[in-house]
């Protein structure tokens, strides 16, 4: 290994200077008051990582894409509280929650508890690009009252 790569990321109160905050998305999918950091494994000397670590932090009101991949997640909630839908279940999560989002479960993060949700997001750097619901999809989905209450799309 070559130590001269290895290095630390100073963060500052969820934030990380020196990484450029970047726009969620901009394909036109539905989402609101979200914005992305890639911390670890985007060029930054982290070649050996196989993974991309990014920073996710939702406004209050706001919510991520409802979509799914072939790939799966692993989600730790840094900050603030929130709700998140995982096919057809919603659960409350707060900071210090772990949630792993399984190949091909429709999923989509709020910032639904008047505070900031901000959270880390590992995916592997070679990955599959999102899949929104087809019409179908969404009315099963919906079929899920708590489902149907909280989804955005």
């Amino acid at each position: 290994m070559n130590e001269s790569q290895s290095r630390v990321l100073r963060g500052e109160q969820f934030t990380w200077p020196q990484v450029p905050l970047r726009v969620y998305k901009n394909d036109g999918s539905p989402h609101r008051d979200i914005t992305r950091r890639t911390l670890l494994g985007e060029g930054g000397g982290e070649e050996a990582l196989d993974a991309l670590v990014r920073y996710f932090e939702i406004q209050p009101g706001g919510y991520s894409t409802l979509e799914r991949h072939q790939h799966p997640h692993a989600v730790v909630v840094l900050r603030g509280s929130g709700t998140v839908i995982l096919d057809r279940q919603v659960t409350p999560v707060t900071a210090g929650d772990c949630v792993y989002v399984a190949p091909q479960c429709f999923h989509q993060f709020h910032a639904d508890a008047g505070e900031v949700l901000g959270f880390l997001c590992v995916v592997s750097r070679e990955r599959d690009r999102p899949v929104l619901p087809t019409e179908q999809e969404l009315a099963r989905l919906r079929e899920e009252p708590a489902v149907a209450r909280l989804l955005r799309v």
